[in-house]
């Protein structure tokens, strides 16, 4: 089992290396992920006192790092990938935030080796970092060391079931379909023509392995009416349509069943 986590993780280290320098190209126009992003963010802001402290887990080229850095918080900006450490440094040092921002290369899994382990006010992992492993409960169990009392911790996670891929039924994609449902043994993704495996897990999972030192603070769906961003140009398309479904996820995030359907999961923990 350690074997294989260790091969999965060098196998998607080797992917993100890769995909680091094209990386925020890719992504930065697209309004759904724009959309996601600012979602995420404005979660994280409502927990934050001025100054917090933020250690960052899969923090990528350091766009959210670059963002809570402009706003007075300090960053431990941590990655497995080497190419995505490199572009955080270059950007962290173009934009003078040396003093905010600090890096780390290091896997969740091994956060008991971080050199600057903390405590910290605050501990974020965005857009299914943390799906790239099936030994989530171990990254859980490092959280209540390395934050303070009273510090929080927000993860954004792919669940089980979502609502938008169950369409794709119609479609007659079935394995897209149901790759959520039956990966119990993990699913393959790739990027960049690197083969890995990714988990899925409910809220559930990260509330039963935090157990009683914890408390849920925040649970919302993103993108559980509001189409993933991998149904490419439908807000560029449909402006309209995008507008319409916005608002109505606005308004519905945080109820049932709409938390627990979405391409993504947003949750927030206490440590009491």
């Amino acid at each position: 089992m350690m074997a294989a986590a260790n091969i999965n993780e060098q196998q998607a280290e080797s992917a993100f290396s890769t995909q680091s320098v094209i990386f925020d190209e890719l992504y930065s126009g697209n309004t759904i992920i724009n959309y996601k992003r600012e979602r995420v963010r404005d979660h994280v802001l409502r927990l934050l006192a001025p100054g917090s402290s933020i250690l960052e887990l899969n923090s990528g080229t350091g766009e959210d790092a670059l963002f809570f850095a402009n706003r007075g918080h300090t960053v431990h900006a941590t990655d497995i990938s080497e190419g995505m450490q490199q572009e955080l440094k270059r950007k962290v040092a173009l934009n003078g935030l040396d003093q905010y921002v600090s890096t780390e290369k290091c896997s969740y899994t091994q956060l008991h080796k971080l050199n600057n382990a903390g405590p910290y006010d605050h501990i974020f992992s965005n857009f299914a970092g943390l799906n790239c492993t099936g030994e989530l409960d171990k990254v859980l169990a490092s959280f209540n060391g390395l934050l303070k009392p009273g510090g929080t911790a927000t993860l954004v996670i792919l669940p089980k079931f979502c609502f938008w891929e169950t369409l794709m039924l119609f479609k007659g994609k079935f394995r897209t379909a149901f790759r959520r449902l039956f990966s119990s043994n993990g699913a393959k993704a790739h990027i960049e023509g690197v083969y890995f495996k990714c988990w899925y897990y409910n809220p559930s999972f990260i509330i039963k392995n935090l157990g009683d030192k914890f408390s849920v603070v925040g649970l919302e769906g993103l993108c559980s009416i509001v189409p993933p961003s991998y149904i490419e140009g439908f807000a560029e398309k449909h402006p309209k349509a995008y507008q319409f479904l916005k608002n109505k996820e606005d308004q519905l995030k945080a109820t049932r069943p709409w938390m627990y359907i979405g391409d993504y999961y947003i949750i927030s923990l206490k440590k009491k």
